[in-house]
């Protein structure tokens, strides 16, 4: 497999094997549209072996391309096809993608650290670490705001949550469990007592808070001492770009099984009732990337086009680990691809994973409506806004953990009196939604570097 920076290996698949391709899963999909509406009765073993030749001349696509991102992508293709036929032996293999997340967060405050003790240290400009931090927390704010609001108008205008068939037997199993924070606990929760245990318990903003610190201490301290210490985290920060690139070899594999895992798990019988939200949100998310990313990119000249093939990788493997976590190195390592410093990637970046989640916020909004339409409860648009401000400020420092979104959607409900039952229905389709607005947060964070580099006057335009 190649290199996920070797493009120049990447080569052209032959036409007769695209043409193939293309012919295959036309047959096939007819065949399987005609068996599913029994207009034609066709063997099952006949159109499992239809799918499995399609999916082998996928595979053999990805080995002409040789690309990374190729591969992560045909890697969900080929999970969701064997977790269809074989369920029993693909909820056995979470342990594959659980491991891709481990190797991940061993690299995530190394990383970290390095590169913002580099970046503040090397440069000694503590001027402007500050000017960076009003800039990116405006701009979170403020996509997060329009996030909201699209999320509360889509589920207004679909009513996505009216008329929904409540199943029998709703498991409540598999609910997170809720912990109430007051207004000082959240604030507390931003700073770090032990960075040991902050790097333990993954919290990113308490690993930032304590690497920008430790950056300005190196910035004030005499060049016999400071030197050294900057050396070590230039060199630290190569090392663990390269760490990334070892374990992004293990992506495919990792997709494959998350993916395979959710649809043996879960199965698609549930998506006939709740089909109405899983496509509200999409189409939400897809319109907060029209309407708000995209109008800022040509705002800002920023080219569309180059950006969204540079955040198509992290993007995708977010997508297919629900795991912000899992994208965070190598998008940073694209960003700067892209042309934005190292520096301002190393803490525009993580920070936005506790104040930039524009998937996440939609979602909330979205979710929390739904509940109340659901179970009758009538919202005037003034309670909808509350809950809105409430939103923006507990969504606040949930990324890299799937589900944890769902501890914020039961504390919401809790907190302005909505039942809390349709939340576990909500469960049944949570990775499904997951995968989409994490996606989403990514592609937001990775715009929010080269947005911060612009204002900076820093971005590197290149053609």
């Amino acid at each position: 497999m190649a290199d996920h920076n070797g493009d120049s290996q990447k080569r052209k698949a032959p036409k007769a094997l695209i043409i193939s391709l293309f012919s295959s899963l036309f047959v096939v999909a007819v065949l399987n549209l005609l068996d599913a509406y029994h207009l034609v009765d066709l063997s099952s073993s006949l159109l499992l072996i239809g799918r499995w030749i399609v999916i082998a001349q996928i595979l053999l696509y990805a080995i002409y391309k040789r690309s990374l991102t190729t591969f992560i992508l045909i890697s969900m293709i080929v999970g969701a096809e064997f977790g269809h036929d074989l369920p029993e032996i693909a909820i056995k293999m979470n342990v594959v993608s659980k491991i891709f997340l481990r190797l991940i967060k061993t690299i995530i405050a190394p990383l970290l650290f390095a590169t913002l003790v580099y970046g503040i240290a090397g440069h000694s400009n503590l001027k402007q670490v500050g000017r960076m931090s009003w800039k990116a927390l405006l701009y979170f704010e403020v996509v997060s705001i329009m996030a909201l609001f699209i999320g509360l108008f889509a589920i207004n205008l679909t009513k996505a949550g009216v008329g929904v068939t409540v199943p029998t037997v709703v498991n409540q199993a598999d609910a997170p469990e809720v912990v109430h924070q007051s207004a000082s606990d959240m604030i507390l929760n931003v700073f770090p007592e032990n960075i040991a245990k902050s790097i333990f318990d993954g919290q990113v903003l308490q690993i930032v808070i304590f690497s920008i610190l430790f950056g300005i201490a190196v910035a004030m301290v005499k060049e016999k001492y400071r030197l050294p210490m900057v050396r070590f985290t230039e060199a630290l920060s190569e090392v663990m770009f390269k760490f990334t690139q070892i374990v992004m070899f293990f992506a495919p594999f990792a997709v494959f099984a998350a993916i395979s895992y959710s649809v043996g798990h879960m199965g698609l019988d549930i998506l006939v009732n709740l089909f109405k939200l899983l496509a509200t949100l999409y189409v939400a998310l897809i319109s907060l990337v029209l309407l708000v990313f995209i109008p800022v990119m040509l705002i800002l000249r920023i080219p569309v086009k180059k950006f969204f093939k540079a955040v198509s990788e992290p993007a995708t493997l977010a997508f297919a680990t629900t795991s912000s976590e899992s994208a965070l190195p190598i998008a940073m390592e694209k960003m700067e691809e892209f042309g934005v410093p190292r520096k301002i990637v190393a803490f525009v970046m993580p920070t936005g994973y506790s104040f930039n989640l524009d998937g996440t916020t939609l979602y909330l909004s979205l979710a929390t409506i739904f509940i109340a339409q659901i179970t009758g409860t009538p919202l005037s648009i003034g309670q909808q806004l509350v809950i809105m401000l409430t939103l923006m400020l507990t969504s606040k420092g949930v990324a890299g953990v799937p589900r944890a979104s769902l501890v914020i959607l039961l504390g919401t409900a809790a907190s302005f009196g909505l039942p809390i039952w349709p939340i576990y229905i909500i469960l049944g389709i949570d990775e499904l939604m997951d995968m989409a607005r994490t996606a989403v947060n990514v592609i937001g964070n990775c715009l929010a570097t080269v947005v911060v580099a612009i204002w900076e006057k820093e971005y590197l335009r290149t053609t």
